[in-house]
């Protein structure tokens, strides 16, 4: 599972009391203190980690690989391998995870999805057989 691998490094940060208007795209590690209204991405090239502190409001959709919240995000939140809902995360909009973890005190107002697998088989099939 990705917790196991070694995490990419925070290389930038936006501090508290900052406010960013516009869409972010960041490699490796990003920690968000401050505000950020616009999209914050990934580069897909590389292991991903986004922490979105206390602190911290994102107005806008959230992609990374490994995705921790603690403050509040007005979007849809994207965590390709896993999703890390801390006791103060406030999140308004769908969440999509292949792996969730959430604390006690946590609020989504918005559908939980996670990713299934392709090579997973349903688990039941609604076709009938008609001979």
């Amino acid at each position: 599972m990705f917790a196991k691998k070694k995490q990419p490094p925070i290389k930038s940060l936006i501090a508290q009391g900052s406010r960013i208007d516009g869409n972010i795209t960041f490699a490796e590690g990003l920690r968000v203190d401050g505000d950020v209204v616009g999209d914050v991405r990934v580069d897909e090239s590389q292991p991903s980690l986004l922490v979105i502190s206390e602190t911290a409001t994102v107005i806008g959709a959230v992609y990374a690989d490994h995705v921790i919240i603690n403050g509040r995000v007005q979007g849809p939140v994207h965590a390709r391998e896993l999703l890390e809902l801390q006791p103060r995360a406030r999140i308004e909009g769908d969440i999509y995870y292949k792996a969730l973890e959430m604390h006690q005190g946590a609020v989504v107002a918005g559908m939980l999805c996670p990713a299934v697998q392709m090579d997973e088989k349903p688990l039941l099939s609604l076709t009938a057989n008609s001979h």
